[in-house]
């Protein structure tokens, strides 16, 4: 069966689900089932559609159909030497990733804080809305946005305002030089120690700071940098010169460094796969830059130069993550509950602070006014959403 006539047979599913009130259930490789509120309703696979439809290295710019694995569309990248500089995580087995679900989710990696975040870097979409038609927005050059970019909306939508058939993405040429340098630091110093590199002319692309519990709880700070080669070089020797006395500092064997930054991207580091204890659950807040020590008796993952991190605490814990992370200037999600990758768990709690007014009349028009009927993934984000 051709794209074209797939194509037909999806929007007429579509149109025949809107017209029954028929839920249905998005799904590409399956690998962020665990993200979000449970869905419920008929399964919309969208793996058939996949491949690159067109690339241009000298551009920039390459567009794929949404069911496309990520692994796929990066070796294709990386035979040019370029990449999405935003490092979008992998979860799951090999392969199971898809460019739609990145897109959906709007999950970035470590780099996010200096590269910017996937919507940062779509360009355009390919869409079927709940009225069974095929939208365009965005397309396929960087400079093509006039008024609304509703491109960008669709991302970290969670598929709740339409199918996503076709992705324009934006890329970077890979980074000629990297290194990655490591203190022994406490959290209070390293956030300070970032916020103050952060006004200066350094090559920094990620960071991230851990309690390494495999290590006699040693207090760990990671920066990565990337760049030209000068920069990197004399980046180095400037850094590991300019931190407190006793903050010892050291470079990382590459060897090390590199698949321990994978890692990290993809969440399979000790932190995020050793659970403190039976009844936790994995919390994801997102704060300002700048917000102090949070004030909460859990060990934590910092990353982002302190703009997003990780702990681990039962949902009886809920109230007060929500109102410490608000008064740092963010709000807190349950990203992983009971340690379920396969699967959400039913929808007993909210796993995202609730919005509120006038975001949460901005999201239901635009429900609305994609998904009138709403058939699309209905609660994966929000109650009645």
């Amino acid at each position: 069966m051709d794209f074209s006539t797939q194509l037909s047979a999806l929007t007429e599913r579509i149109r025949a689900a809107a017209a029954s009130k028929t839920p249905l259930r998005i799904r590409g490789g399956g690998s962020k089932d665990f993200y979000g509120h449970a869905t419920v309703g008929e399964t919309l696979e969208t793996r058939a559609f996949s491949g690159i439809v067109s690339y241009e290295p000298s551009e920039l710019v390459v567009t794929a159909m949404a069911g496309t694995p990520l692994d796929e569309l990066e070796a294709a990248l990386a035979a040019q030497g370029q990449y999405l500089p935003f490092e979008p995580p992998r979860f799951g087995t090999t392969g199971q990733s898809t460019v739609g679900g990145m897109v959906a989710a709007g999950l970035s990696g470590p780099a996010r804080a200096t590269v910017g975040s996937v919507r940062d870097h779509v360009l355009g979409v390919k869409m079927i809305n709940g009225r069974a038609e095929i939208l365009q927005f965005g397309g396929q050059v960087i400079k093509n946005v006039a008024g609304y970019d509703v491109s960008r909306v669709m991302v970290g939508a969670m598929g709740t305002l339409g199918l996503l058939v076709e992705v324009s993405l934006k890329v970077m040429p890979l980074p000629t030089a990297e290194a990655t340098l490591v203190w022994q630091v406490a959290q209070a110093e390293a956030l300070a120690q970032l916020h103050r590199w952060g006004g200066q002319p350094l090559p920094i692309n990620a960071s991230c700071w851990v309690k390494d519990t495999t290590d006699r709880g040693k207090e760990l700070l990671f920066v990565r940098l990337r760049g030209a080669a000068a920069a990197v070089e004399a980046a180095c020797g400037r850094m590991l010169g300019d931190m407190p006395a006793g903050a010892h500092g050291s470079r990382m064997d590459p060897a090390q460094a590199v698949p321990d930054w994978r890692l990290c991207r993809d969440l399979k580091l000790p932190f995020f796969t050793q659970p403190v204890s039976s009844d936790a659950v994995l919390w994801r807040l997102s704060v300002a830059q700048t917000a102090p020590v949070l004030d909460l008796p859990y060990d934590m993952f910092i990353e982002w130069h302190g703009a997003q991190r990780w702990l681990w605490a039962p949902l009886a814990a809920a109230t007060q993550i929500q109102q410490v992370a608000a008064q740092a200037g963010g709000h807190a999600s349950i990203f992983i509950a009971n340690n379920a990758h396969e699967t959400c768990q039913p929808q007993v709690f909210d796993r995202f602070t609730p919005l509120q007014s006038p975001l949460d009349r901005i999201h239901r028009q635009l429900k609305s006014e994609f998904d009138p009927a709403g058939i699309f993934n209905p609660g994966r984000l929000y109650q009645g959403l």
